[in-house]
């Protein structure tokens, strides 16, 4: 979304085309939030619940709140969304019951938004909405800064490799299969995977594509939500700060709610919806029967091992204090930290790895290539 112009506060014009600039750099394209199937995705919704919040604390009123917004988009579709939106406001209805109605909003946003209708602190809820999705955002870039430049490498070892192995090593071979000579042990394993590779390289390729269409339709059954977490959470490196990303989103949700005076069984129910990780999502259908049985919230969640001590330690405290949301929003913020400075450390690791395995294998190659043609030269000497 456009930055908002103040001077239209007054007088809001019909809805005219604006045409769409392409993007600076490659850059600010990697920058965006990609979500298929989706009209709003995390930075459209952070900037609208954004510059929503700021117009209404403006004084604009909510219907002329959402002409201001709809006039500065880009895209049609989140403008016919925001349309829709404000025609059901028009008819009487709230902001709250007109998200309820399309799919791009979820429990969390539309009852948090109906809690701050409720106690008229729609403004402030509406900017803790922004702020959840910026914090998201900003992880999403965190990751993706992290692991661009080492799948980037990764992309070219394997292309190279390819390219060798299908192009290089067969011109070698029929070399040597001319010469009629005995190959080298580590030369005839190099052609042979060349062979193999050559053979049924189209298969392997369709029996991937299969395998990957299946697992996207199977992608929300739960045998394997629980089987991708559970490998993604014993991943080397990678798992720690997986289950560090998530754990960060939970406690902005229940940051968020807590602090709009949810209650904390709601609060759970409506994290459950937002955190969209198994194992977080799982214990706490647990946890909120735990605590409808007069159980605390840090006992209950000592019994899943995803939680880990320093979270349950400092949510005790928060409990016994009662300041479960600002402890919530310090643990986020730790857990934030921690992400970042993880993602730029696996960066700065995998980087050299990566070369030196490039380097290793094409070398390998290379030496399997050319040590028979160095015996044949010996045998002509």
């Amino acid at each position: 979304m456009a930055g908002i112009n103040i001077n239209q506060f007054k007088q809001v014009p019909n809805r005219t085309t604006v045409s769409k600039e392409p993007a600076a750099n490659v850059f600010e394209f990697l920058n965006k939030d990609i979500s298929l199937f989706a009209i709003m995705g995390d930075k459209q919704k952070e900037s609208l619940y954004h510059e929503l919040s700021i117009l209404l604390k403006a004084g604009v009123d909510l219907k002329s709140a959402l002409e201001l917004l709809i006039l500065q988009l880009q895209k049609h579709k989140e403008a016919d969304l925001l349309e829709q939106i404000k025609k059901n406001i028009v008819e009487g209805g709230s902001l709250s019951g007109a998200l309820q109605q399309h799919k791009d909003f979820t429990p969390y946003e539309y009852y948090s938004i109906q809690i701050g209708e409720e106690t008229g602190k729609l403004s402030e809820v509406l900017e803790e909405l922004a702020l959840f999705y910026r914090k998201r955002l900003k992880q999403k870039r965190q990751i993706t800064g992290a692991l661009m430049y080492p799948a980037i490498v990764t992309a070219t070892s394997i292309g190279a490799i390819f390219f060798m192995m299908n192009f290089i090593v067969p011109m070698f071979g029929d070399i040597f299969k001319r010469s009629g000579s005995d190959l080298p042990a580590i030369t005839q394993v190099i052609v042979d995977v060349s062979n193999f590779t050559r053979k049924y390289a189209f298969l392997f390729l369709l029996i991937a594509i299969g395998v990957i269409t299946w697992l996207y339709l199977q992608r929300k059954k739960e045998w394997l939500r629980k089987a991708s977490a559970s490998v993604l959470l014993k991943l080397p490196i990678f798992g720690v700060m997986i289950r560090k990303i998530y754990l960060a989103r939970f406690c902005n949700s229940m940051s968020l709610l807590t602090g709009s005076k949810v209650p904390l069984i709601r609060a759970i129910q409506l994290s459950r919806q937002m955190v969209g990780f198994y194992p977080i999502e799982i214990s706490l259908e647990t946890i909120e029967k735990d605590i409808l049985q007069g159980k605390s919230l840090h006992e209950s969640l000592r019994n899943f091992p995803i939680y880990d001590i320093k979270l349950i330690s400092l949510i005790k405290v928060g409990e016994e204090v009662n300041q479960l949301t600002d402890f919530f929003g310090k643990i986020a913020t730790q857990y934030s930290d921690d992400i970042e400075h993880q993602s730029a450390l696996i960066s700065s690791m995998l980087e050299p790895f990566i070369i030196i395995f490039l380097g290793f294998v094409v070398g390998i190659i290379l030496i399997a290539m050319y040590l028979p043609l160095f015996q044949m030269g010996g045998s002509f000497g």
